[in-house]
This record gives C-alpha cells, structure tokens and sequence, in this order.
C-alpha cells in the first residue's frame, strides 16, 4: 500500500504528456467551432451569389431584349445559373418572376369587397378585382412574367441548400438543409 501511495504521488508530480491531454480536451470543441464557421460561411457565399445573380438576371430582364433561339425568361434562369458559378441547383431552385402595376402593389392582395358578415378576409363568392387575370381572387396580385415596358418586376428565388455537416441542425434549418432567399424589385425600361 505505501508502494502505491509513492507512486501516486511520483506521477502527480509528473508533467511529460500534459500537453496531449489538454489538446484531447480542446480539440473537440476548436474542431466544431471550425466547421461550424465553414458552414455560416457557404451559407452567407451562396446567398450574396444568388443575391448578385438575380440583381445580373433583373438588369438582362428590365430591357426586354430577347435574345435569338431562346426566350427571356429561359436566359433569365441561365444568367442566375452562371452567377451562381454551380452551387445552386437551378432546376431545383424556385424562380419567380411576378409583375405589379406598382412600387406599392408588392406583395398586396387583390382588391375585394368584404360583404355581410364582415370579417377582414376575402371569402368564396366575394367581388373582387382580378389584378393578374387569373380568374380567381390571389393574397398576392402580382402576375407571373418579365413584364412589359415600364412594369414593376419582383424577381425572387428561393433555394434548399444543403448543410455540409449536421452540425448546425439543432440551430438553423431542418432535416440538414436551411432556405435561403433573395429578391429584387426593378422597373422595366422604356423598350
């Protein structure tokens, strides 16, 4: 017993190895916080590229130019496509192209009358003036399309990116990806 008692007491005084297990113990946490900065990374990178893209996509857009053997709309996902540079999935992305008769329209439901009872919403068979000429009553008037002259244009894309690690998946997003958005509103020229 008074062997083990020396023995003790030798190796507390021993400082050969410390090192190792204080590098056991931080690594763990240095390596999370590293991939967790990667990933906020790609996640702020390809949402300022979707944002730039679609800022490229609008001002192709605003002058009406149809370029020869495709349609506007098509060269309009090709320019967000290559502004992307790959890391988003165009056909998989939801682009959007809603034309309003104004600045103050964006996002404004369809006019309607709200008859007896009252209540603030628009209900089946209430009147109602269908802004985007799709026969039936929309929370958002906005008609889908590049527009024409001197249109308001809301161009938007909306994409699931997928998380590198899982690291994050009890902090942001759901079942490994998060969502990510952007949006630019532009007039048409004069064309």
């Amino acid at each position: 017993m008074l062997e083990i008692i020396r023995n003790f007491r030798g190796l507390r005084r021993q400082r050969e190895g410390s090192t190792t297990v204080e590098f056991a113990f931080a690594m763990p946490i240095l390596a999370a916080a590293l991939i967790g900065l990667v990933e906020l990374s790609m996640i702020m990178l390809v949402t300022t590229l979707m944002e730039g893209g679609l800022r490229q996509a609008a001002r192709f857009g605003v002058t009406g130019f149809v370029p020869a053997g495709v349609t506007r709309e098509q060269r309009i996902l090709d320019i967000l496509a290559e502004q992307t540079i790959g890391l988003v999935d165009i056909g998989q992305a939801q682009v959007t192209t809603l034309i309003y008769p104004d600045f103050e329209d964006i996002g404004e439901a369809e006019p309607y009358t709200d008859d007896s009872p009252a209540n603030g919403n628009y209900d089946v068979g209430e009147d109602f003036v269908d802004v985007n000429g799709n026969g039936q009553w929309d929370a958002d008037m906005g008609a889908s399309g590049a527009g024409d002259a001197g249109d308001i244009v809301v161009y938007r894309i909306t994409y699931d990116w997928d998380m590198l690690t899982g690291l994050l998946d009890a902090f942001i997003g759901q079942n490994g990806a998060i969502q990510l958005t952007a949006s630019v509103a532009v007039q048409n020229e004069p064309f």
